[in-house]
């Protein structure tokens, strides 16, 4: 469109100036003038005319056609349009924009640390560093148009002033009013995911009224403050060194039952060691052959070689020998 304009508004200069000079005489009367001037003329005038009333909208923008009377309601998307000469498209970015708080000072939208910070259930506030996904309304830019200043007088200056008073505004306290519903550990592990399902639900309702959708919000970190930190490293640490402990004394124990089992046995085994020779003892005492007996039935055949004692012993009735 920008070639198109250069073109036109170039012949119209060209016959202009051939115009100019076809009533410029020099010293001989004679006029210099330039060649086609007076074809060129009407070209120019026409194509300076299409030009100021053909509007191209391009896919990411929006136009707003702005009148004497005021703003049209109707926007201009997409494509080519006619308009009069005498109003003007005002085009607007409807584009995904993209507003980060975060903790580290060169990762968010303000160059110093900016991350959201929102007390839980148990009243400890923890730190988020928060992405939010928002657009303008294609169909409502003409509302954004009159209503929406734009600040620094810039392209963005709307835009800008949207992100920090509404989409800054209203999602410092949908996730503040979200997060209250929630323990620390849930906010941390657990739940996250749908704590960023219900700020978005939230904050989707509250920015309706100026005509912006949002598209995706990401929770991509959360902190604890350092206090609260090292009372949860310190809490772990102990709860580590009881659960050891409680795992020592299952040991301890498990020994102590393992001891008094063996204890157990050992007694039981002794007791009837002892009673077998009670009755052993009682048995001789009443009947002294008993022990022959005994000789007897372990004698495997063979005469002593030798015998111990004083020169008394036991004599055996041993069978004659064939």
């Amino acid at each position: 469109m920008v070639f198109f304009r250069f073109i036109a508004w170039g012949l119209l200069i060209y016959a202009v100036i051939g115009l100019v000079l076809s009533q410029i005489k020099d010293r001989q009367g004679e006029s210099t003038h330039l060649p086609f001037w007076k074809l060129i003329l009407p070209i120019g005038l026409i194509l300076v005319l299409l030009v100021s009333i053909i509007v191209r909208i391009d896919p990411q923008q929006v136009g707003v056609v702005v009148k004497p009377t005021g703003v049209e309601d109707n926007e201009l998307h997409t494509g080519w349009h006619l308009i009069a000469p005498w109003n003007e498209v005002h085009k607007m970015d409807k584009t995904v924009w993209v507003y980060t708080c975060a903790h580290a000072s060169d990762d968010g939208a303000r160059p110093s640390a900016d991350a959201i910070w929102a007390p839980t259930k148990d009243g400890i506030k923890m730190g988020f560093d928060v992405s939010i996904s928002w657009r303008i309304d294609p169909n409502e830019a003409s509302w954004i148009y009159q209503n929406v200043t734009e600040n620094d007088g810039g392209n963005s200056g709307r835009y800008i002033w949207l992100e920090e008073n509404v989409i800054r505004t209203k999602l410092k306290s949908a996730l503040a009013l979200t997060v209250s519903n929630y323990t620390p550990i849930e906010v941390y592990s657990t739940k996250r995911e749908e704590i960023g399902q219900k700020v978005a639900e939230r904050i989707k309702i509250e920015i309706g009224p100026y005509k912006l959708i949002v598209d995706q919000i990401d929770l991509r970190e959360v902190y604890y403050n350092a206090e609260y930190e090292t009372a949860i490293n310190n809490k772990k640490l102990a709860e580590q060194e009881a659960l050891r402990l409680v795992e020592v004394t299952k040991q301890k124990e498990e020994q102590l039952k393992q001891a008094e089992i063996e204890k157990n046995i050992a007694i039981q085994k002794a007791e009837g060691e002892a009673k077998a020779l009670q009755i052993k003892g009682n048995s001789l005492s009443m009947n002294p052959k008993i022990i022959q007996l005994e000789w007897i039935n372990k004698w495997d055949g063979k005469l002593p070689q030798y015998m111990m004692g004083n020169g008394q012993g036991v004599i055996l009735s041993l069978p004659n020998q064939q």
